[in-house]
């Protein structure tokens, strides 16, 4: 199939030099960061130019709205609205296109419904908004999609504005110094009444569109996929404590080493997991303090991510995991804590708005399976307080969170015309 260019691959482009990471590869956008500032500034200039209202609400959500013809742009007329978009943001180290590919794709569709309403094709009965979510990755404060959770209320603002970087700057105070009032952030009643329908478009982080029951004899897999539902899943972490001392001069049998109690529990963790089916778990993350070449350290924390399509399940596994680390740290003459920084519970997404949105992607692309995913979206936190809905645009090479990350031109723009028909027929 020969898929017309709407742009997606040049708004792509345009910002591809930003936030490249040269120690790690890829690139490394934090919230709030040099990087992750310009793209916002970016979103905001390209929807501007297309003549959308654009402001940005206390919890840092951009909105860019397209309004009803010969509407006041007031709550009234944007009750109920239909919202598309995903996040800017990355992991360390992270991909071009998790969560740019959605906001660049969001523009794009855009640019090919505008074109419909002007040709009389489109007549719309409700407004549109893209939005671009902050700190959906969860790489710099630690909660994966904080945006949305302040949006919808799923995390008390106390806890979010005292989280802390690994600067020790408080969520508070980098929110402040970007302009946003702290005692202003939390639930948003208003907010949350303009979304009548959120359809997130994102790259597949997976190869299940690549597997042998979706691709053809080139071994070649369809171009989008819906979302059917996120597996549960949560962050915790694992604070071992021992005894700080010097490398030199404390006898091996002396020692009360907690990066030895937690260089343990990660074996452990991945014995656990494979033990139990469809589970996965990860440790991706240790820091130890004082963090020197020639020092024991007083304290190890590890971050633990635990995923399971049935939340009982995920509650076992964590309890297992904290039992072996308990162990290990008494025989190790440590200590150990656990706490949970953010939970999730397996999403199942809206079933009237997954039957439209395959009903619409059908016509473009006729093979596209609804997928499951193991991976959060701001779409999965929305679910539980309004109707959400996703697509996926394949990963050839089914890696995310990582350079490899990758999604091909023609990929691309029929993922922008599968949101189009999804969106007009919403509209």
């Amino acid at each position: 199939m020969t898929m017309p260019t709407h742009g997606v691959n040049s708004l792509l482009a345009a910002i591809s030099g930003e936030g490249r990471d040269a120690k790690r590869g890829g690139y490394s956008r934090p919230v709030y960061s040099d990087a992750e500032i310009t793209l916002r500034e970016w979103f905001i200039a390209e929807a501007s130019v297309r003549g959308l209202e654009v402001s940005t609400d206390a919890n840092g959500i951009i909105w860019a709205w397209w309004d009803l013809p010969g509407s006041a742009g007031d709550d009234a007329s944007r009750k109920g609205s239909l919202v598309t978009g995903s996040h800017l943001d990355s992991v360390p180290g992270g991909g071009a296109f998790d969560g740019p590919l959605g906001v660049a794709s969001a523009l794009a569709a855009y640019d090919v419904l505008a074109d419909r309403e002007a040709s009389g094709e489109l007549v719309r009965n409700r407004a549109l908004a893209l939005a671009v979510f902050p700190e959906e990755e969860g790489s710099r404060f630690g909660v994966a999609c904080l945006g949305s959770r302040l949006l919808s209320g799923a995390i008390d603002p106390v806890k979010a504005l005292n989280l802390r970087d690994a600067e020790g700057n408080t969520f508070a105070d980098i929110a402040a110094a970007n302009g946003l009032d702290p005692a202003r952030m939390g639930r948003d009643e208003k907010a949350l009444t303009r979304i009548g329908d959120f359809i997130e478009l994102h790259v597949e982080q997976g190869r299940g569109l690549n597997t042998e029951q979706y691709t053809d004899a080139a071994g070649r897999g369809p171009a989008v996929a819906v979302g059917s539902s996120i597996l549960g899943h949560g962050r915790w972490r694992l604070s071992f404590s021992g005894q700080g001392n010097h490398a030199g001069t404390t006898l091996m049998i002396d020692r009360a080493d907690p990066m030895v109690a937690a260089a343990q529990l990660v074996l452990k963790v991945r014995e656990i997991a494979t033990a139990q089916p469809d589970a996965r778990a990860t440790v991706g993350r240790l820091e130890p303090v004082p963090g020197g070449t020639n020092v024991i350290a007083s304290r190890v924390d590890i971050w633990l991510d635990v995923r399971h399509p049935d939340d009982a399940v995920t509650a076992l596994l964590v309890e297992k995991i904290h039992g072996q680390a308990q162990k290990i740290a008494a025989f190790e003459g440590c200590s150990v804590v656990l706490t949970e920084e953010s939970l999730s519970g397996t999403v199942h997404f809206d079933a009237a708005l997954s039957a439209s949105l395959e009903r619409s992607v059908h016509r473009l692309v006729p093979d596209a399976p609804a997928l499951p995913t193991g991976a959060g979206h701001d779409a999965g936190v929305l679910a539980a307080y309004l109707p959400t809905g996703m697509l996926y645009v394949r990963n050839p090479s089914g890696i995310s969170h990582s350079p490899e990350e990758y999604v091909e031109d023609a990929d691309a723009e029929a993922g922008v015309l599968a949101l189009a028909d999804a969106l007009e027929d919403l509209l």
